[in-house]
C-alpha cells in the first residue's frame, strides 16, 4: 500500500485529488492539508511514502517544504503537482530532491501511475515540461542582481534594499537597471514578472 500525503490550497482541487486517489486499491491518502506549515510536522509523525505538494502553498511553499522533506523524512518522496508549468519550476523542483512533477491538468491515471511509480523511487516528470526545460536559456541575471530584484519583488524601494545589502542607492538601481535591461524588461515590474514566471525568484 502506497501511503501519500497531499498539501493543495484549493478546497475543491484537494478533496478531487482525496477522492480520486480512493478509488485505487493500493494507494492510502493519510493526510490532506491547504497549509504548508503543516507538511513537515505530519510527515515526521505519519511517515507516507509519497507527498503530492502543490508549488503555491501557504505558510511554507511546496519546493521550500520538498528540500525539507528530503533531509528530514528522506523516505517520503516528492511529487510538486502544479498549474505553474514553467522550465524554472522544473529545475527549482530539481535542485529541491523532487521526484516527481506533473501538471494539475494531467489525466487522473496518469496522476495515479506516476505516485506509484515515485514510490518505487522512479523519477516521473512531465515530458512537455521536461522539453521547455531543455530548450530553455540559461539565467541571465548575477546573483547580486537577483538579490536585489528579489527584494524589489517584496516591494522594498531602493533605499531600504541598500540599507540590507550595506549598498548606495545609486548601486542598487544600477542592478536593477542591469537586471531590466537583461530580461528585456520594459521596468522593474516587468522584470520581476519575468523572472517569476522563469521561477528564478
Amino acid at each position: 500500500m502506497v501511503r501519500v500525503l497531499i498539501a493543495e490550497d484549493m478546497h475543491m482541487l484537494r478533496k478531487a485529488l482525496v477522492a480520486l486517489l480512493e478509488f485505487e486499491p493500493d494507494i492510502e491518502v493519510v493526510a490532506e492539508f491547504s497549509n504548508g506549515a503543516e507538511i513537515l510536522p505530519r510527515a515526521r509523525e505519519l511517515r507516507p511514502d509519497v507527498a503530492v505538494l502543490d508549488i503555491d502553498l501557504p505558510g511554507v511553499d511546496g519546493l521550500t517544504a520538498a528540500a525539507e522533506l528530503s533531509t528530514t523524512v528522506p523516505e517520503c518522496r516528492t511529487m510538486m503537482l502544479t498549474s505553474l508549468g514553467r522550465p524554472g519550476n522544473l529545475r527549482r523542483a530539481l535542485a529541491a530532491h523532487v521526484s516527481g512533477f506533473l501538471l494539475k491538468d494531467s489525466s487522473p491515471d496518469k496522476l495515479s501511475d506516476a505516485i506509484r511509480a515515485v514510490a518505487r523511487g522512479e523519477r516521473v516528470i512531465d515530458p512537455q515540461l521536461a522539453l521547455a526545460a531543455l530548450d530553455d536559456g540559461p539565467q541571465p541575471l548575477t546573483p547580486r542582481e537577483l538579490e536585489v530584484l528579489r527584494f524589489a519583488a517584496k516591494g522594498e524601494e531602493s533605499a531600504q534594499i541598500a540599507a540590507k545589502l550595506f549598498l548606495s542607492v545609486g548601486t542598487v538601481r544600477n542592478y536593477l537597471t542591469s537586471a531590466v535591461t537583461k530580461l528585456d524588461a520594459r521596468n522593474r515590474v516587468d522584470a520581476i514578472r519575468i523572472a517569476r514566471e522563469a521561477g528564478w525568484l
